[in-house]
């Protein structure tokens, strides 16, 4: 089935609030939908799995791995109907022009990512996603602190919190973060 027009959806939120377990949600629902889907991941994200896209509580379906958002354009098949991309925040800037000429072409595109990232600060291209995306869905974890909705990701180092000035990037899961609302969220200044 083609789409009367492309649209664009972005999931985004904390670590740990459900991100991919929506991503995954809304794939599956395409797919019972007869739908053509194709599923991307950066080929940073190899926490569980290098071509799979897994949930923190295990769900998973299969994905492609990409570097570089021109090759993502490239692998996108002609009859493909929704692409799905997990972890959209590890992109260069230039996938919001890669989203866009996808859903100018008719396709549905769910991206998922983190929207700020362990400083509380707008993570890669997701800022721009979000105002050119037509449905916008932020989610939040619990914090781990006060058990309040959480809307920002801890990284943990050493079970401190990291430095300001630590590298934006560092793959990890449990053992290097945790949800925080924003009165728990702590940044360490040098």
């Amino acid at each position: 089935m083609i789409h009367h027009s492309g649209r664009v959806e972005v999931i985004c939120g904390s670590m740990f609030c459900g991100k991919t377990e929506e991503l995954i949600r809304r794939v599956r629902r395409a797919v019972i939908a007869r739908q053509t889907v194709q599923v991307f991941k950066h080929s940073l994200d190899t926490r569980y799995d290098e071509v799979r896209v897994i949930s923190h509580s295990g769900q998973n379906i299969e994905a492609t791995p990409v570097r570089e958002s021109g090759d993502l354009l490239q692998m996108v098949s002609p009859g493909t109907t929704v692409v799905a991309i997990d972890e959209v925040q590890f992109f260069d800037l230039g996938i919001s022009a890669v989203i866009d000429q996808l859903a100018e072409r008719g396709v549905r595109v769910i991206a998922a990512g983190l929207d700020t990232d362990f400083r509380g600060e707008p993570f890669g291209a997701i800022p721009t996603l979000m105002c050119r995306a037509e449905e916008v869905v932020k989610l939040q974890a619990i914090c781990m602190v006060c058990g309040n909705p959480a809307c920002r990701t801890q990284r943990l180092v050493n079970g401190q919190p990291a430095r300001y000035d630590d590298p934006i990037i560092k793959v990890g899961a449990e053992e290097a973060y945790e949800p925080r609302c924003r009165q728990h969220h702590v940044i360490a200044r040098n």
